[in-house]
């Protein structure tokens, strides 16, 4: 019995995590739900209106999906850190001809709007990351029939969580690619494997757990759900299956053996992320001040410039610890794959 799966009428224990900026589609949250597991809309990046209408996408298909949420963190940026990063950018930027913002860009990534358009029309889940909503918005969300959960990456963060009312939690490792969902990013992330963080947070919590990061193998998926997760998710190893949104040098990265690891850095937004180790991670890395959201504006330019060129120098390559798994293939295939010894 798997008392959370069974209410949102899922099978299968292994999810496509949510991948906000065009990586995470429609098409990839329903080839989930129609391979018996469960996918999430992005809501990062997304106008409300863009939202609604994914979210409208994913209705049409009939399937059990979650929508994952930024919650306000801001992680304020001295302007004079500011401008020295800039400075540090802007030659790469005139190579392309964009403009960088000269001040800091500071928002809270339509918060209110999408949290009345999930009240408005509920859906099954909802995820939480970067932060704790607060614990009214996650009362409303579950009076209105909605699951809430809320993603951690510690016992100390869980324990919070469950606090603040949530149904459920995503214990999410440091091998996981993209952004990291500490609470604390400017802070160093914990290097703890995910079984050993699974069982940490099991320790102190009673609430279910979906396990995240760096999940490539059967084996790996069984780990995790031995060491007390309810379920897990994956993101990094769909990235290159049909369904997926990212772009095409993006996906051609994740198998290039040019690119031969992966680093935890702030160089693209600010914020802990895990990248493919390029041209921008080593050099900008060191130089890029702690500053969410407005090193992702400010970078943004740039990054979108680079990846409409393939110029994968500059892009924010996202990937986990087991992005060489990631294969072209339909996402029902590799999702399957991965559930085999569950």
């Amino acid at each position: 019995m798997n008392p959370l799966l069974d209410r949102l009428g899922v099978t299968l224990p292994v999810c496509a995590a949510p991948m906000a900026g065009g990586a995470g589609t429609p098409a990839l949250v329903a080839a989930a739900g129609r391979a018996g597991g469960l996918g999430f809309v992005a809501a990062g990046y997304l106008t409300p209106e863009a939202l609604a209408e994914q979210i409208g996408a994913v209705r049409e298909a009939g399937v059990p999906f979650g929508v994952n949420v930024f919650a306000p963190r801001p992680v304020p940026v001295p302007p004079a850190d500011y401008r020295r990063y800039a400075e540090a950018l802007r030659p790469e930027a005139e190579r392309y001809g964009v403009a960088l913002p000269e001040a800091p860009v500071e928002d809270d990534d339509h918060w209110e709007a999408k949290v009345r358009l999930l009240l408005k029309a509920p859906v099954p889940l909802v995820s939480f990351t970067f932060g704790l909503p607060e614990p009214a918005v996650v009362e409303a969300l579950r009076a209105s029939g909605t699951l809430v959960a809320q993603s951690v990456t510690s016992a100390a963060e869980a324990r919070a969580a469950a606090e603040a009312g949530v149904d459920a939690l995503v214990v999410q490792a440091s091998a996981a690619g993209g952004h990291s969902a500490t609470f604390t990013p400017e802070r160093p992330v914990a290097d703890v494997p995910l079984p050993d963080l699974v069982a940490e947070v099991r320790r102190d919590v009673a609430l279910p757990l979906l396990a995240a990061g760096g999940l490539a193998h059967a084996g790996g998926v069984s780990a995790a759900l031995r060491a007390g997760a309810e379920a897990v998710m994956v993101g990094t190893v769909l990235l290159r299956t049909e369904e997926s949104g990212a772009s095409a040098p993006h996906g051609a990265a994740l198998a290039d053996p040019a690119f031969n690891g992966t680093v935890v850095t702030r160089a693209f937004t600010g914020r802990p992320a895990r990248a493919l180790r390029n041209h921008f991670t080593a050099r900008y890395d060191a130089l890029a001040p702690a500053g969410y959201p407005a090193l992702h504006h400010l970078t943004g330019p740039l990054r979108r410039a680079a990846t409409a060129a393939g110029d994968t120098r500059l892009i924010h390559l996202w990937a986990g610890t087991g992005h060489r798994e990631a294969r072209a293939e339909r996402a029902a295939e590799t999702l399957r794959r991965l559930a085999a010894d569950a």
